[in-house]
């Protein structure tokens, strides 16, 4: 496998949700040869077509599309509130589908999704995948990462349970095969 670059997006701003403990485990079990930078998305403004200027977002959404352009790759963790992500994750996809150059148009990406119930926040993952259909991002295929129970997976504020871990690090690894596929 080849270097690369993937961007995770983490839809809790909450420091010790499951969400960010599961997307902080996921540089630990990244294939050689992939980098996972988390970067945060609760400092964008709320979308508003009023702020935008010559066709761009602000300075900050600029920003952050520009990090989004520049990976090979893209993780897109949520949790599930009231039967779809989170406004957090939603905001950040809206502004990235506005700008020049469509930064998700072709990205390889992964959802994962996580819920302390029995659905794993499968619903959220379904709505993601929706909106991230819409602006053509290309999806890690052959079954969701909608991880079921999280509360009893965790510990220390990274995923534990080995079948859990074992079950991220094999998406990681068709995230990869993606990449690679559409370089």
């Amino acid at each position: 496998m080849s270097q690369m670059t993937i961007v995770g997006l983490t839809g809790s701003l909450r420091e010790g949700s499951f969400t960010r403990q599961m997307m902080e485990t996921l540089p630990e079990l990244a294939p050689g040869g992939m980098t996972i930078d988390l970067i945060g998305i609760g400092h964008l403004p709320f979308y508003n077509a009023d702020l935008r200027e010559d066709g761009h977002g602000p300075e900050v959404v600029q920003d952050f599309a520009a990090k989004i352009a520049a990976a090979d790759g893209l993780i897109v963790g949520s949790p599930e509130y009231n039967r779809s992500c989170s406004a957090v994750i939603k905001n950040a996809l809206d502004w990235l589908s506005m700008e020049p150059g469509k930064p998700l148009a072709g990205k390889p990406t992964l959802v994962a999704t996580q819920s302390p119930g029995q659905l794993g926040g499968i619903l959220s993952n379904y709505h993601l995948r929706q909106v991230l259909s819409t602006v053509g991002a290309v999806f890690v295929t052959g079954g969701e990462v909608a991880i079921t129970r999280m509360g009893d997976k965790v510990s220390d504020g990274r995923v534990s349970d080995a079948d859990t871990r074992e079950f991220l690090a094999k998406n990681l690894g068709k995230l990869a095969d993606l990449v690679d596929l559409h370089r």
